[in-house]
């Protein structure tokens, strides 16, 4: 009986699909985060690659990793979090895992991930020849 319940609150605290793009691990995204700051409040970009997603429905998370200083910096968003603007997809990256851990050790140009290759659809249609 509870489950139900549950369903009903966790329906109403979810952002809408249409808010959310789809984004996979991988991917270089830029999170738009609400920062408030005493009276104030303003939008700070947050730009790096995705690493990991968990979670389902309200509790579904994603982490962001990337490099300040030299120094790598992982940040966990809550998908359905009111603080989170929006999440843009700057490029997609081709991988074979569903978690990128192993890009915490890495350094330099093996850190980089290729591009997924994007098939491209002609919107011309094939030129006829008339007789």
């Amino acid at each position: 009986m509870i489950q139900p319940l549950l369903q009903i609150v966790e329906d109403k605290a979810k952002k809408p699909k249409a808010d959310i793009p789809q984004f996979a691990i991988g991917d270089t995204v830029t999170v738009h985060v609400r920062i408030v700051e005493g009276d104030k409040e303003r939008i700070q970009p947050y730009t790096g690659v995705v690493i990991a997603r968990r979670g389902t429905g309200i509790n579904e998370t994603f982490t962001v990793r990337r490099i300040v200083n030299n120094e790598g910096v992982e940040r966990i968003f809550p998908l359905h979090s009111p603080k989170i603007g929006k999440v843009e997809v700057v490029r997609s990256g081709y991988v074979r895992r569903a978690k990128l851990y192993y890009l915490r050790d890495r350094v330099g140009k093996s850190r980089r991930l290729r591009d997924k290759k994007t098939t491209k659809q002609t919107a011309a249609a094939p030129a006829t020849t008339e007789s």
